[in-house]
């Protein structure tokens, strides 16, 4: 996965350029970071800060992070104000602060396992205050029309193989759950839980319950 994207760094954001996303996209472009006005913002998976953008227009702070140098150096690189890049694992999170008010990830829930779920939101929660927001937007199974899902391990989990511009292909871990695994997945850990479904993508935020 972090080879996949260390290579693609340089074209990741042509995703957000397909014409019929255009319009799903200005409505989380303004909808997200409103949701986080005035607040201490982590960000997992920030890759080269598409959504950084439009957070930092609104939150009071951000700590946009990534396990991948490369996109991190697409995002240093737009010098955007209010915000401080790092290069951490988001399975890896204790050396951050613990006072973050609010937390984002763009097309990453889609990417963990399974199985590590419920590792990751607790690694996530444990820098979070009680009551903060967090938003995941992801796609909907509507991209396997473009990449379509070509095997599911014995987990649950579905992969496709994905071919970069140089010729190499991957196999990337990619899945789509379903507003009721979103909802089991942070039961008793939030509270407030909604989930949108778009054509294209899928909005999902809560509050946390520490």
């Amino acid at each position: 996965m972090e080879n996949y994207y260390s290579e693609r760094a340089p074209v990741y954001e042509a995703v957000y350029q397909y014409p019929e996303r255009q319009k799903e996209l200005r409505l989380l472009e303004s909808y997200i970071p409103k949701q986080f006005k005035g607040k201490k913002l982590l960000e997992i998976a920030a890759g080269t800060g598409y959504w950084t953008l439009f957070l930092a227009k609104e939150a009071l702070s951000i700590l946009a992070t990534d396990a991948t140098l490369e996109p991190l150096e697409e995002l240093r690189n737009k010098n955007i104000k209010k915000v401080e890049v790092k290069q951490v694992d988001a399975y890896c999170l204790d050396d951050l602060p613990t006072d973050f008010d609010g937390a984002f990830a763009g097309l990453w829930l889609s990417h963990i396992p399974k199985q590590r779920y419920r590792e990751f939101l607790t690694g996530l929660h444990s820098r979070l205050k009680s009551g903060a927001k967090v938003i995941f937007v992801d796609n909907s199974i509507l991209q396997c029309e473009r990449l379509p899902i070509s095997r599911t391990d014995s987990f649950g989990n579905t992969y496709q193989n994905r071919e970069l511009e140089n010729g190499k292909s991957y196999e990337v871990l990619k899945n789509f759950p379903s507003e009721k695994a979103l909802v089991d997945m942070t039961k008793e850990i939030a509270r407030d839980q909604v989930f949108i479904q778009y054509e294209n993508y899928w909005l999902f935020e809560y509050t946390v319950i520490n």
